[in-house]
C-alpha cells in the first residue's frame, strides 16, 4: 500500500467557468466529455486543447482519394485532416503524416491508433515538410494525393507554455519544436533593429513595425530581457498609445497578432520552409497526383500561387487552381480560427521530372 501512487485531485477554479488552459479539464479530454465540447463548439470556440480542422468536405472533394491510394499529410497537426483522408482508404492503401512537435505529434498517433488506424496504413513522421523528397523515398514510392495545412494548431496557440499568443501569459517561446532552435526571447536578444523591424514587416505586413521595433529595442538597451508573452504584449501596447483612444484597442489587437505572427515565422524559418516544400512538391507526386495546400496571411498564398503558376507553364502541372477557395460562411460561424484560410491546389502531369 505504501508503494501506491497517491490520489491527484483535479484542480478546482473559482466561478463557473474555468479561465485557465489548466483548469479546463473536460475541454481537454474531448473523448470523456463529449457533451461539453460540443457546446464549446456550438458557441463558434475552439474546445482547448482541440483543433477543428478546415475546409475537409472541400479539401476531400478536390483530392478524390480512392482505397488503395498512398497519401501524405505534410502537416499532421490534431490529425483532423488526416483522420477523414484515412476513413475514404476504408483500409486499404497508407498515409505517411510529418510534423516536427514531438509533444502533439505522440497525442495525435496515439488518438488515430485509438481510433483503428495503426502502423499498417498510418505512418507517423516527426519530420519537417521541408523534407518531403526524404519520404517518398522511405515510402518507396510516389504520392496520389499531398495536403499541407499552413496554420498553427490550436492546441500549440492554446496552451500558454508555448508561447504562441499574446492573449495568455507564458514564455515567450514560438517554437514548433520547443527541443530545438531558439526561441523567440533569444532571437530578440540577438536580432538588430533593422532586422527586427524588417521581419515585422516582411512577414507579417506590420504598420507600425517602426514603433515597435523602437519600443522594444528601447527596453532591451535598458537591459531588460522580453521573456515573457506579457511584456512583449505591453511593449506593444506603449509603442501605440499615440493612436487615438477611440482606434488604439483594435488597432493593438492586431499589432499584437502580427508581431507574434511575424516572429513565429521567423524562428521555424517558415518561409524557407515552405519554398522547400513548394519546389520538391513536384517530385514526390505521383502522374495525375493532386495536392491542396491551406494558406493563413498574405506571404504564404503568394508563394504557393507564384509556384503552382510557374510549373504550370513548365508543364508539370496540368492544372492548378486559378482562384483561392474560401470557408463558408457557415464554417466561420462555427469556427472563427477559419476566417483567414485559403486553399490552392494543383494536378501533376504525366511529365517526366
Amino acid at each position: 500500500m505504501d508503494n501506491q501512487t497517491p490520489h491527484k485531485r483535479r484542480i478546482h477554479y473559482s466561478g463557473t467557468h474555468p479561465k485557465r488552459f489548466e483548469e479546463k479539464y473536460k475541454e481537454l479530454n474531448p473523448e470523456k466529455y463529449a457533451q461539453e465540447v460540443e457546446h464549446v463548439k456550438s458557441r463558434g470556440a475552439t474546445p482547448a486543447g482541440m483543433h477543428i480542422s478546415i475546409m475537409v468536405e472541400e479539401i476531400l472533394d478536390f483530392l478524390q482519394i480512392q482505397p488503395g491510394q498512398v497519401g501524405l499529410d505534410a502537416t499532421l497537426g490534431y490529425g483532423g485532416h488526416t483522420g477523414h483522408m484515412l476513413e475514404k482508404l476504408q483500409g486499404r492503401g497508407h498515409i505517411y503524416a510529418l510534423d516536427v512537435d514531438p509533444i502533439e505529434s505522440a497525442k495525435t498517433k496515439k488518438r488515430l491508433e485509438d481510433r483503428g488506424f495503426g502502423p499498417e496504413i498510418l505512418t507517423v513522421c516527426l519530420e519537417n515538410f521541408a523534407n518531403i523528397d526524404k519520404i517518398a523515398q522511405q515510402a518507396g514510392r510516389k504520392f496520389d494525393f499531398v495536403l499541407a495545412d499552413l496554420g498553427v494548431s490550436s492546441m500549440q496557440i492554446d496552451n500558454p507554455e508555448r508561447g504562441f499568443s499574446y492573449k495568455v501569459d507564458g514564455p515567450l517561446d514560438l517554437r514548433l519544436n520547443p527541443e530545438t532552435g531558439t526561441s523567440a526571447a533569444q532571437r530578440i536578444l540577438e536580432v538588430t533593429p533593422e532586422e527586427f523591424e524588417g521581419m515585422l514587416i516582411e512577414n507579417s505586413d506590420e504598420p507600425y513595425a517602426h514603433e515597435i521595433t523602437q519600443a522594444v529595442m528601447r527596453c532591451r538597451d535598458q537591459g531588460k530581457p522580453i521573456e515573457t508573452t506579457t511584456q512583449l504584449r505591453l511593449l506593444i501596447e506603449e509603442a501605440l498609445s499615440f493612436l487615438p483612444q477611440k482606434e488604439r484597442k483594435q488597432e493593438i489587437k492586431k499589432s499584437c497578432q502580427r508581431t507574434f505572427q511575424a516572429l513565429r515565422i521567423d524562428i521555424n524559418c517558415e518561409f524557407e520552409v515552405l519554398y522547400d516544400f513548394l519546389e520538391k512538391l513536384p517530385q514526390v507526386l505521383a502522374p495525375n497526383g493532386r495536392a491542396a495546400i491551406l494558406t493563413f496571411h498574405s506571404g504564404e498564398d503568394r508563394m504557393v500561387k507564384q509556384a503552382f503558376k510557374r510549373f504550370q507553364k513548365e508543364g508539370i502541372y496540368s492544372d492548378v487552381a486559378r482562384d483561392v477557395i474560401r470557408p463558408s460562411s457557415e464554417e466561420c460561424f462555427r469556427n472563427s480560427r477559419a476566417k483567414s484560410t485559403k486553399m490552392r491546389w494543383a494536378i501533376r502531369s504525366d511529365m517526366e521530372l
